[in-house]
C-alpha cells in the first residue's frame, strides 16, 4: 500500500483497524496457558525458543529476544484483507500517516507513537529486575521503560504458583548489603529477594514502576502498558529454580562497565527502591470515570508521566458512544458486539498465526469524535482495556 492506500484504508474503516494477535516466546519461567492460545502452541517457535508467556499490543517495536529471534518479533501487524499474508505492520502505518493516524498532540511531542502494552503470563514468579532510566539506557543506544500493571479478573481463572510481587527493597537495606550479594552473582544463589518485600496480588487493581526500581512481577497474568523498550538489568541469579548468568546482570551495560557491581549498583533509583511509603506512592486502585445505565469505564494505569490506561465495560444489550483525548489501542477481554462498524470479540481459543476481532487499533480522530460500541450479548458485559501515552487528561495521582 501506498501512503494514499493507507490513508484511504483507514478512513473506509471508520479509523478503526483491526490488528493480528502477536504472541512472544521467551526462554525463562513457565507458561501460565492463560493467553487463550491452543495449548500444542505454546512452542509454536520451537522448542529452542522457549515457551509463548506473552502477547503483545500496539507495538511498533521489536522484542529484544535473542539472536534466533525473527527480526520483527513483537511487531504489531494490521489485517487488511482478512489475509494474514497481506498483513502491513502498524509501525508503516504510523511512519508514513503520523498525525493523521496519531493526531497533533502525540506526533508533536513525540514524533511516533512511544508505547505498547503486553499481556504477560507465567505460572512462577519473574526475577527481580529493573528496567533502565533513560540517561543509562541512552549509554547503549536505547530508551528507558517505565511500565505500570493491571490484573484484569476476565483473564485470570487460577493464580499461579506465586501470585505476589516483589518492589524495590525494604527500607533499612543498605547498598553495600546489595552489593555484596551482587558480588557473588556467579557463585552461589544470591537470594536478592531476602531483601525485599512482597505484596499480594489483587485482581482489579494495579502498580505504576518507575525505571530503576528493581520488581520481582507474581504469577498472576498482568496487563502491562509500557514505553517503547524492552531493556533490563536482572538482579536475581536463581529463581523457582532457575539459574540466571552474568549475561542477564550487566546486558545493558557498554562493554567497559561489564562485570562492574559499581555499574550495576548505579542503575537504580535506590531512593525510590527503599521508599517506606512505596505502597501510598505506586500502588493504583481504579478510578471510576462514569458509570451509568449503559456503560462503566475507569482509569486503571495513571499517575505517571508516560503511559495510561482504561478498562470499558458496555453492559449487556446496551450501546455506548465513548471519546478520549488520543489515539489508542485496545484489546477485548470478556464479551462480543460492534465496534464502530466492526465485529468485535473476545477471543475463547486462538492458533499461533490466526486472525481474531480482539484487538483494535483507534486513530486520534476517531477517539476524538467518539467510537460506537454495541454490546450484543443479552447477559455480559462487553469489556474492553484501552491503552495509550500519558495526556493532560490522565489523573495524576488518586
Amino acid at each position: 500500500m501506498t501512503k494514499k492506500d493507507k490513508l484511504k484504508f483507514l478512513t473506509e474503516n471508520e479509523g478503526v483497524l483491526n490488528l493480528i494477535p502477536i504472541f512472544v516466546p521467551r526462554l525463562f519461567g513457565q507458561a501460565g496457558h492463560r493467553l487463550r492460545l491452543y495449548y500444542d502452541d505454546y512452542f509454536a517457535l520451537g522448542t529452542k525458543r522457549g515457551t509463548i508467556k506473552e502477547r503483545w499490543f500496539s507495538s511498533v517495536i521489536c522484542a529484544n529476544n535473542g539472536p534466533d529471534a525473527a527480526p520483527d518479533e513483537g511487531l504489531s501487524y494490521v489485517n487488511t484483507d482478512d489475509d494474514a499474508a497481506h498483513k502491513i505492520s502498524l509501525k508503516e502505518f504510523v511512519d508514513e500517516l503520523g498525525r493523521e493516524i496519531i493526531g497533533d498532540y502525540l506526533f508533536d511531542k513525540y514524533g511516533t507513537w512511544p508505547m505498547y502494552s503486553k499481556f504477560f503470563d507465567y505460572e512462577g514468579p519473574l526475577f527481580h529486575h529493573l528496567h533502565l532510566g533513560f540517561d543509562d539506557a541512552a549509554r547503549v543506544g536505547k530508551l528507558g521503560k517505565p511500565e505500570a500493571y493491571y490484573y484484569p479478573p476476565q483473564m485470570n481463572n487460577y493464580p499461579g504458583n506465586f501470585p505476589h510481587t516483589y518492589f524495590g527493597f525494604s527500607p533499612e537495606v543498605t547498598k553495600e548489603e546489595v552489593a555484596a550479594r551482587l558480588a557473588d552473582y556467579t557463585d552461589r544463589d544470591i537470594r536478592i529477594t531476602e531483601l525485599s518485600r512482597a505484596f499480594r496480588v489483587q485482581l482489579g487493581t494495579g502498580w505504576y514502576t518507575p525505571p530503576g526500581v528493581l520488581h520481582a512481577p507474581g504469577s498472576f497474568l498482568t496487563y502491562e502498558p509500557q514505553w517503547n523498550s524492552d531493556v533490563n538489568s536482572v538482579f536475581e541469579n536463581v529463581t523457582d529454580g532457575e539459574i540466571y548468568g552474568r549475561e542477564f546482570l550487566d546486558e545493558n551495560l557498554p562493554e567497559k562497565d561489564k562485570n562492574s557491581v559499581e555499574k550495576v549498583m548505579a542503575l537504580l533509583d535506590w531512593e525510590k527502591n527503599v521508599d517506606p511509603d512505596y505502597r501510598k506512592h505506586y500502588y493504583r486502585e481504579p478510578v471510576v470515570i462514569e458509570d451509568n445505565e449503559d456503560y462503566t469505564e475507569k482509569w486503571i494505569v495513571y499517575g505517571n508521566d508516560y503511559v495510561a490506561a482504561k478498562e470499558l465495560s458496555v453492559k449487556p444489550g446496551k450501546t455506548a458512544v465513548i471519546k478520549d483525548f488520543s489515539a489508542y489501542g485496545c484489546i477485548i477481554v470478556q464479551g462480543w458486539g460492534k465496534m464502530q462498524g466492526h465485529d468485535c470479540a473476545t477471543a475463547t481459543q486462538l492458533r499461533f498465526g490466526q486472525l481474531s476481532q480482539d484487538e483494535f487499533f483507534v486513530s486520534s480522530d476517531r477517539a476524538e469524535k467518539g467510537i460506537t460500541i454495541e454490546n450484543r450479548s443479552a447477559c455480559e458485559p462487553l469489556v474492553m482495556l484501552k491503552h495509550f501515552p500519558n495526556n493532560p487528561e490522565v489523573p495524576k495521582k488518586v
